[in-house]
């Protein structure tokens, strides 16, 4: 395991410890996340009484090997606590995620939630928000709408491709769109602008949303908290 893989680890790992008996937990998706469900699935295993909802199939279907059982918002649309990853961190807490493509039910898991704790390396960890391109969901009949109309607000947009050269699609049905916009200067502007976009399903901002970050560097985890608000 590289340095990089270890510090998700001691991130994932340091998270689970927020865990308490009788949570309902959203869980992210992500390869942070992965280490956190191996490491949450053996708490499961040795008592601890949880329900997750995860934000992908792909997580449902590793919780459910690790023997993490599973829900949806349905029942109840309110949750204790989200672990997730993030792929950039800035000082505010504000995120850009959707780097694994389930950008849209991590928003919505992440607003159910109480508190949302991220996970990740110290490479996540940035001054200013936008060197990794921007997810941008859209249906497939607006993609190339939101095209042009993101070429406009000065970013380069490029569709989201699978392994096998194809478009690339979400669970739930739409495409995604990789928007280098380079450094947003104001990304609340940024995330209404792209919101009022019609075709536009979600967006990679996640604003106002984490409540603290777990972020590994070497051997230490660091706790970030977001900053209060200052008022007059």
């Amino acid at each position: 395991m590289d340095a990089r893989e270890a510090e998700k680890r001691a991130a994932a790992e340091a998270a689970v410890a927020e865990v308490e008996d009788g949570m309902r937990l959203g869980l992210g998706t992500g390869s942070t996340v992965l280490f956190l469900l191996k490491a949450l699935g053996a708490r499961v295993r040795g008592g601890l009484r949880v329900v997750g909802v995860p934000t992908s199939t792909a997580t449902a279907r590793v919780a459910a090997e690790e023997g993490i059982p599973l829900d949806d918002l349905d029942r109840e649309p309110r949750l204790d606590l989200t672990i997730d990853g993030a792929d950039e961190i800035d000082p505010a807490l504000r995120l850009v995620k959707g780097g694994g493509g389930a950008l849209l039910r991590e928003k919505i898991v992440a607003s159910a939630s109480e508190r949302m704790v991220v996970v990740a390396d110290a490479s996540k960890v940035v001054d200013r928000l936008g060197a990794f391109p921007l997810p941008v969901e859209v249906i497939p009949f607006a993609a190339s709408l939101v095209t042009r109309k993101v070429k406009d607000l000065g970013a380069e947009p490029r569709l989201r491709l699978a392994k096998d050269g194809s478009p690339f699609v979400t669970d739930e049905g739409n495409r995604i769109l990789d928007c280098a916009f380079g450094w947003i200067r104001d990304p609340e502007r940024m995330a209404a602008t792209l919101s009022g976009i019609p075709g536009v399903v979600e967006h990679g901002l996640f604003l106002g949303l984490a409540s603290e970050a777990l972020v590994a560097r070497g051997g230490d985890v660091r706790r970030l908290t977001r900053p209060r608000r200052r008022y007059g």
